[in-house]
């Protein structure tokens, strides 16, 4: 079975100068995604989308594939999914290539490792799912606000009644936002990661960890450094 896995890696980036290429672990993000798609045992094939240079270089050191990203798909407001297609339609073009599974990759979660990887491909294909994705369980208390009582209101509990102790909500859970797998027919189709039964694996919660401002760069190099020294 032909499983490409893709990372979509821009150059630029709106709350971070150049994110995807910033040290965690003295490792540039986009190397420690490669590094854990390379071990994965059941991708095929891994290719970056990028518009820059320097991350063209670091990614084929590294390992990886490249495709050139078009300028008219890499700005802050367009979609991963545009990049994936892209990178989809050209295989299918130049090389009559397409696989049966893509793998979605985002380099902004430091701590993926490969069990989380082929954990999310498996759930799609045992569970004969069309898309799959990488969670961890959340047992919190959920509030939103309620514009015409303006009042908060609970999303997953409600406090009308008895207050249940947080072990004791429903198990819910948040999306990991680094590993998305699904099959080929059908994100051609819907041009949409989410799609049809959707099937999940759970990935230990100190593994998911998202870098979207720079505090969040601060602490995943303390964690990263952290483990090393352990």
């Amino acid at each position: 079975m032909e499983i490409l896995a893709i990372i979509p890696a821009r150059g630029g980036s709106k709350g971070i100068s150049r994110k995807n290429i910033q040290n965690v672990g003295g490792k540039p993000l986009i190397t420690r995604t490669i590094e854990a798609a390379l071990e994965s045992n059941l991708i095929t094939r891994l290719i970056v989308s990028t518009d820059d240079q320097e991350i063209v270089d670091i990614s084929k050191n590294n390992g990886a594939e490249v495709e050139i990203r078009p300028l008219e798909i890499s700005g802050d407001d367009t979609s991963s999914e545009l990049a994936l297609l892209n990178v989809i339609e050209r295989l299918e073009d130049r090389e009559n290539y397409l696989p049966e599974i893509i793998v979605f990759l985002q380099c902004t979660s430091p701590f993926t490792e490969v069990d989380d990887i082929d954990g999310t491909i498996n759930a799609l294909i045992n569970s004969r799912a069309d898309c799959a994705l990488a969670v961890t369980e959340f047992h919190h208390f959920l509030w939103e606000h309620d514009k015409d009582k303006n009042t908060l209101v609970g999303i997953n509990h409600n406090e009308k009644t008895r207050r249940k102790r947080r072990q004791d909500l429903s198990t819910q859970y948040l999306e990991a936002g680094s590993v998305y797998a699904m099959k080929t027919s059908g994100f051609l189709k819907n041009k949409k990661r989410f799609f049809g039964k959707t099937s999940y694996y759970v990935s230990p919660k100190d593994r998911v960890f998202e870098i979207d401002v720079p505090i969040d760069l601060t602490i995943s190099d303390f964690i990263a450094s952290s483990l090393d020294n352990n």
